[in-house]
């Protein structure tokens, strides 16, 4: 257990950051000081003692992430209460199981999303509030808290009849141990469980982003990630907050005309990102002016060919604003030819890795040290690491976690919670292995992996990256047919219009792609067919495919 408290951090931060703006909603032009987040915490926290609210309660949110889901976020913990965000791309039978396992008392909403729910659905919950203004939109019995929250304005200076100060910033003691997140994951199995997360389990993320510097007093950060989703919470807001950073936020990820204007508006210090973003970057921009002819020809040249990456490099980072320290990559492997010329010109790229059940961090290295291939090294100061294999370095095995970052387990599920939490050491479901330094590597995930006939493990994830890097291939699933392999593939149907490629020609495009990925992998790994895919796959709102919907 930690010496330091989350809790605690926030007291220190928010009031010696109280001149500072702490969150702005980007497209409302809305923003809040520390000083005055503080205030309309105070706000939510006469309202909880309004609605008794005890400690350990828990209060839902939903809807799009703006300055008042932050607060509403913030409000419930800093009380001692358990907040359940819930990501808005679930569907509405989702939401509602969610909103009523987690046996929440108060909601608070985007408008359009209680628009599709009936009170009569979420019998368990009080009263609803809106993320527009906090005006209570629904009370189950009475008024008492729509009335109460009408006149917040008079409770509020009842309460500091001579003005918030500084040292009104004061929250209870919240124990390390204590459960302060109940965060429903978005996996690829078919159902979402509730991971228990502690003071303890986000003191530990937040607190190693202050040691590793990730960011500064009055650094800018522009959020786009869903912060109802570990790892866009931890690092797009909880940490930043720690730190007196500007958050900018976008509420999801815009198209990217609207991404790139934002980037160039807020100029960033960090970008917190999936690998999608700088794929698409630099499948689309870079790729094709790297292979014109006289570009090509000029690479070859030592002393030009760093010239070039060096100009590439600037353009690319002023793209994202021109003061981007790092991009930190997590959520999904970057495709390994986007990753490998991203590090040819020192592009500030780093790759994490984590899960929700971490809350989330599990492994990062600032970009200076990172290793091409890996997720980073292990958090050693907060986390044991193992691989379980004969041979770590070698030899693939699952990744197994023990330390500080660990969640408490699934909530109301024993049953899965002594499936990946034994004594202590958590079962990651990630096959890998580590460098003597404490890098690790992904090669798959334990669920996914194939046994060929000659007993070779095959990890579909591999195979796909390759695939993914092949001409007009957009996505990808490998998957086991009758003993063989098969890839189905999802065409990049708009880059194919724009270079004027019949739709009738795409098979054949498939099939040369085919005999040059069988060149690419083991014999073992060979794929016998690709089966083009109509549409998409099916992913969840974090975005990595539902496998088991194709696992036919």
């Amino acid at each position: 257990m930690l010496d330091v408290n989350l809790i605690k951090i926030y007291e220190r931060s928010f009031c010696d950051n109280r001149e500072l703006p702490a969150l702005t909603d980007y497209f409302k032009k809305e923003t809040f000081s520390y000083c005055e987040m503080a205030k309309e915490i105070a706000k939510i926290h006469l309202l909880f003692e309004k609605a008794k609210i005890k400690q350990g309660d828990k209060i839902a949110l939903l809807g799009r992430a703006n300055p008042r889901w932050c607060i509403a976020y913030l409000a419930t913990m800093t009380y001692g209460a358990v907040i359940v965000p819930i990501l808005q791309d679930f569907n509405n039978n989702d939401i509602i199981h969610i909103i009523n396992h987690s046996e929440s008392k108060l909601l608070f909403v985007g408008d359009n999303y209680w628009d599709a729910i009936e009170p009569e659905q979420v019998e368990r919950i009080e009263a609803v509030f809106s993320l527009t203004d906090f005006h209570c939109i629904y009370e189950r019995d009475g008024h008492h808290l729509n009335r109460f929250q009408k006149d917040i304005t008079k409770h509020y200076r009842d309460a500091y009849p001579d003005g918030f100060a500084a040292d009104h910033i004061k929250y209870p003691d919240i124990p390390n141990d204590r459960v302060i997140l109940l965060n429903y994951t978005s996996g690829t199995t078919g159902y979402s469980k509730g991971v228990m997360l502690t003071v303890n389990n986000l003191t530990a993320n937040v607190q190693f982003a202050i040691d590793e510097k990730i960011y500064f007093k009055g650094s800018r950060v522009l959020s786009f990630l869903p912060l109802a989703h570990a790892y866009g919470c931890a690092f797009d807001f909880l940490s930043p907050m720690a730190e007196g950073t500007h958050v900018t936020l976008l509420g999801k990820i815009p198209v990217a005309k609207i991404l790139m204007e934002a980037m160039v508006e807020v100029k960033p210090h960090l970008v917190c990102c999936v690998p999608l973003i700088l794929e698409k970057i630099y499948r689309k921009q870079v790729a094709p002016l790297l292979e014109k002819g006289a570009m090509r020809w000029a690479l070859k040249i030592p002393l030009i060919d760093k010239a070039i990456y060096s100009t590439i490099r600037k353009k690319l980072l002023d793209v994202f604003g021109g003061t981007v320290g790092q991009f930190i990559v997590g959520g999904a492997a970057v495709s390994p030819d986007t990753e490998e010329f991203l590090m040819r010109i020192r592009f500030p790229i780093t790759v994490g890795y984590g899960m929700t059940e971490t809350a989330p961090l599990v492994s990062y290295t600032y970009w200076t040290g990172f290793k091409p291939g890996s997720v980073g090294r292990f958090l050693q100061n907060y986390l044991e690491v193992k691989i379980d294999s004969p041979d770590p370095a070698n030899i693939a095995g699952e990744i197994i976690v023990r330390g500080e970052n660990v969640m408490k387990g699934y909530y109301k599920n024993d049953v899965a919670t002594r499936e990946v939490l034994r004594e202590g050491w958590l079962r990651t479901g990630d096959i890998g292995t580590m460098d003597d330094d404490g890098t690790l590597y992904i090669r798959g995930r334990s669920k996914t992996m194939i046994l060929s006939a000659s007993g070779q493990n095959i990890y579909p994830e591999e195979i796909e990256a390759k695939l993914n890097n092949l001409y007009l291939v957009m996505e990808s699933l490998v998957v086991e047919r009758e003993g063989r392999l098969v890839a189905m593939v999802y065409p990049d149907y708009d880059t194919a219009q724009t270079e004027g490629v019949a739709d009738e020609t795409i098979p054949d495009i498939m099939e040369s792609n085919l005999d040059e990925l069988n060149t690419l992998v083991a014999p073992y790994e060979r794929v016998a067919s690709i089966v083009i895919y109509p549409t998409e796959f099916e992913k969840t709102p974090k975005k990595s495919i539902r496998r088991y919907l194709y696992q036919l």
